[in-house]
């Protein structure tokens, strides 16, 4: 309401530009407005995050959080052109760096075998901030998302796969009330959850979950929602998810060796029971 309030009382014009200098948060909110600002205007990303650098800039996704879920507000909008100086890196935070990572680290684990491979050799480097890895990692996520995004504008099937650990994630986000966790420290969990739910349907085998818990680990990213959420929760949060088709819940799931996945409502709900009951106190 700010941005709108902004621009009416300077009465910009459907000619105006509207630009998201910031991380996620900033770009989501900035490009919400542009999108809904008499009925669409002009939109460039600068992202200054890992996360806002992999993924939340590229491929047209706004939207703001709702009280009860998280971006169930929003808009498909893409931006005429999207500025990535690896520079703004020097200036995070280690928790919002390794948040960013998380993404990184899920485009590996869906669809980039060889990307993840390259992430356990060089986890250290992306951590120590090392220029020429993290251009290297942010060129690759951007890769990834930009081939899915062009299958999949609107999210019909196969970009949906971008949301691994997600539907936990978002759970934990809001359950915790946002910002309380970092978008990716949720995603992190969510994807350690996912990866139990696999290997309980026997879908992935233990040494692949190992690899995912070991690199989270390296990458100082939590493994684990907090013990207090409980089952009801998550049941109950994962119930309003943008994911949930026909009343079924459908979920990103690991399927075979590294880098394959499916979005699917035909999972075993025994399994999704287990890896709560595992995770949660209650």
């Amino acid at each position: 309401m700010k941005i709108f309030d902004k621009a009416i009382e300077t009465r910009m014009d459907r000619k105006c530009t509207f630009v998201a200098l910031g991380g996620g948060v900033i770009g989501d909110m900035c490009g919400f407005a542009a999108a809904s600002f008499l009925r669409g205007v002009n939109f460039i990303q600068i992202p200054t995050t890992v996360m806002a650098q992999v993924d939340s800039s590229v491929g047209g996704k706004t939207g703001v959080n709702h009280p009860l879920g998280k971006n169930l507000i929003g808009a498909f909008y893409q931006p005429q052109c999207v500025l990535v100086d690896t520079d703004t890196l020097n200036t995070l935070p280690d928790r919002e760096l390794a948040s960013g990572i998380a993404e990184i680290i899920k485009y590996g684990l869906i669809r980039d075998a060889p990307f993840f491979e390259w992430q356990e050799k060089n986890m250290e480097a992306l951590l120590a901030r090392d220029a020429g890895a993290f251009a290297y990692a942010i060129k690759r996520s951007c890769e990834n998302k930009a081939e899915v995004v062009s299958l999949d504008e609107l999210e019909g099937g196969v970009r949906a796969t971008l949301n691994l650990g997600h539907t936990f994630g978002h759970a934990i986000e809001t359950r915790l009330g946002y910002g309380e966790w970092l978008h990716g420290e949720a995603v992190a969990a969510g994807m350690a959850m996912a990866a139990d739910m696999c290997v309980r349907m026997g879908w992935i085998d233990k040494s692949l979950q190992s690899r995912i818990l070991s690199l989270l680990e390296r990458a100082k990213l939590p493994t684990a929602p907090p013990r207090h959420l409980t089952t009801e929760m998550f049941r109950s949060t994962m119930s309003l998810d943008k994911k949930v088709a026909d009343g079924k819940l459908k979920m990103i799931l690991l399927k075979g060796s590294l880098g394959n996945c499916l979005f699917t409502s035909d999972f075993d709900p025994k399994a999704l029971d287990a890896t709560l009951a595992a995770f949660c106190d209650k």
